[in-house]
């Protein structure tokens, strides 16, 4: 990553391809773009630039292959048990349940929010409302099909045994799934950008599991306050195992379950302005 070339890519997807490379990690940018070379036979970043200028393909498959797309149905069970304690204690509440899926890649996390709301006789399912949104256009046309099929990677049946009974959410046939239309019903899928696009508001729960752990420190406050100031007080923010709340804005908040870093909005006026 000491070429000038690399530095010169990460210009050019930026500036004509409207991608926010500044705000990523430099590490997951050269493993994206160094799969593309590979994919392509490019034997330098300059060679690559080029093909970037050149093949009016290679834009679009270089912006896919970018997009954070690790999912899956119930990833972390346990995560999921207390989001459904969670989901449980506002059913107890007047008024719809908000749900927003942020960077939701394929659908399945809020697909899987639906499928926990249809399962736990606690919940609401009428009055819940999902809203999933994804930077990637490609990954929200996939969520909004609804259909996944079990590889060699990845078991689409086992994701699906966290519930009692899959069948009821989702349709089987051999190694492809899809989810029943009462499942899909809640969810409403659009593209938004986290970066540069305003924030929700009114939101009772945000999930964003995974993102920030390949977002650039220096980045990361930003786009940690923009999914903040979506939640009404005492709002809650469920992020990835592996991620924490930036310590400017971590007095906003109070820990609900440290280790599962899911944390209750306490006063959204300690959330710094932009």
């Amino acid at each position: 990553m000491t070429d000038d070339g690399f530095e010169a890519v990460l210009e050019h997807v930026e500036a004509e391809l409207g991608f926010a490379t500044s705000h990523y990690n430099d590490s997951y940018l050269d493993r994206r773009i160094s799969a593309r070379m590979r994919r392509t036979g490019a034997g330098s970043y300059r060679e690559y630039l080029g093909l970037l200028e050149a093949d009016s393909g290679e834009p679009q498959a270089l912006l896919d292959s970018m997009s954070i797309n690790v999912t899956g149905f119930f990833r972390n069970p346990e995560v999921w048990e207390m989001v459904g304690e969670v989901l449980a204690e506002l059913s107890a509440e007047d008024g719809p349940i908000r749900i927003w899926s942020a960077a939701c890649a394929d659908g399945r996390e809020p697909y899987s929010l639906s499928m926990l709301a249809h399962a736990d006789d606690r919940i609401d399912e009428d009055r819940v409302e999902i809203l999933a949104t994804d930077i990637h256009e490609g990954a929200i046309e996939t969520a909004r099909r609804g259909v996944y099929e079990t590889s060699r990677t990845v078991d689409v049946g086992e994701q699906l045994a966290f519930l009692d009974d899959p069948d009821r959410h989702v349709e089987r046939s051999g190694d492809r799934f899809r989810v029943r239309a009462h499942v899909r019903r809640p969810v409403d899928f659009e593209r938004h950008d986290l970066i540069n696009d305003p924030p929700k508001s009114g939101i009772d729960v945000v999930v964003c599991r995974n993102l920030f752990i390949y977002i650039d420190s220096a980045y990361k406050e930003s786009i940690v306050g923009t999914i903040s100031t979506a939640l009404r007080p005492g709002g809650h923010l469920v992020i990835g195992k592996a991620e924490t709340i930036p310590p400017a804005l971590a007095p906003a908040f109070d820990v609900r379950e440290s280790r599962l870093r899911i944390y209750r909005l306490a006063d959204p006026e300690l959330i710094p302005a932009d």
